[in-house]
């Protein structure tokens, strides 16, 4: 389904279109994807909502070589990524969802421990940003591992491969 011209959240004009789709999702289920965008002020947002409630669950799962980075990975709104010693990403109330692969999701944290570090005033704090960047780079290509937890109350979450270990939060 899709509305245009509806009033924008952020800018207030009625350049707004909203989308809506009810997708299924091999080993996770019914979704529906959401999505907004305005003309106006070039603000998109979009999220993943689930159609059906789940049991809590928690995958854990280890890249080991550069095959791993195109594993699929679903992140519902209430889910935290952990990486341990390097990031933990705490869901809130502006988390959204979405669906990508390893890479994907490396590529994102890397993204953040970079733009994090640069705004750093403290020399071991960018010291510290610039190592994780270098591990995260070792590790999309293949010369270092790494385990990747996502824990999500909501059960929405998931790691899809023979190699993720699923287990209840």
């Amino acid at each position: 389904m899709e509305v245009k011209n509806q009033p924008c959240p952020y800018c207030g004009e009625n350049k707004c279109t909203l989308r809506e789709e009810d997708i299924e999702i091999p080993h996770f289920g019914r979704v529906f994807a959401l999505s907004m965008e305005c003309v106006a002020c070039s603000t998109k947002k979009s999220d993943v909502e689930p159609a059906e409630t789940k049991e809590a669950c928690k995958y854990t799962f280890e890249v080991s070589s550069e095959d791993d980075l195109s594993v699929k990975v679903v992140k519902s709104s209430q889910g935290t990524i952990k990486i341990p010693r390097v990031i933990t990403i705490e869901s809130g109330p502006g988390s959204s969802g979405y669906v990508t692969n390893i890479e994907g999701l490396l590529e994102r944290v890397k993204s953040v421990i970079q733009n994090t570090g640069e705004s750093e005033d403290d020399p071991a704090a960018k010291k510290k940003a610039k190592n994780l960047v270098k591990k995260l780079n070792k590790v999309l290509v293949g010369r270092e591992k790494l385990k990747i937890v996502i824990e999500d109350p909501s059960g929405h979450s998931a790691i899809i491969s023979e190699n993720a270990t699923k287990s209840k939060l």
